[in-house]
């Protein structure tokens, strides 16, 4: 049994793209990786750990209680399960620059819907070296989660991605 999952939506952009970043450095020995669409619910108590990878666009949408939206469909699916043996971390795209008032918002949804469930939620990740003025994503000098600007700064994404799984091996043992 694979130790890790990665979730992502949506198909095709920027998403899809740092999903396969993060799953090229784990390896397919350690994970298994997943569109939200494919993946089966019910396999989900099987991994150790979850991470949850999506954009920022259209996070507004994402409460809407519409049949097409994924990841309303995975968090209500999800939120009235204890999944305190399980542990998440995610990673938000965003862009700092257009879109400096919600830069990776995302992050902050993903933290609030995994916090209902009991499950374990580490991978927080510095403010650091990025250009915005608010997000939902951030408390303090913290995301919930790894930023990342595949708009403006992709030539980051590998070394971000690689600091931020090595952070994550240090808080939970793969």
């Amino acid at each position: 049994m694979k130790k890790v999952v990665i979730l992502y939506w949506a198909k095709g952009g920027n998403a899809e793209k740092a999903a396969n970043v993060v799953y090229a450095k784990l390896g397919s020995e350690v994970a298994d990786i997943f569109d939200l669409e494919s993946f089966d619910m019910d396999q989900l108590l099987q991994y150790k750990l979850a991470l949850l990878g999506g954009s920022t666009v259209g996070a507004d949408k994402w409460e809407d209680a519409t049949n097409d939206n994924m990841w309303n469909r995975f968090f209500r699916t999800i939120e009235n399960r204890d999944l305190s043996e399980m542990t998440f971390a995610a990673f938000g795209l965003g862009n700092q620059l257009l879109y400096p008032d919600n830069f990776v918002d995302a992050l902050g949804i993903f933290h609030d819907e995994i916090a209902k469930t009991n499950a374990r939620i580490i991978g927080r990740w510095p403010v650091t070296g990025y250009r915005f003025t608010n997000s939902e994503g951030a408390q303090k000098d913290e995301f919930y989660g790894l930023a990342l600007d595949e708009d403006t700064e992709p030539e980051l994404t590998e070394d971000r991605v690689t600091r931020w799984l090595a952070q994550i091996q240090k808080e939970i043992e793969l």
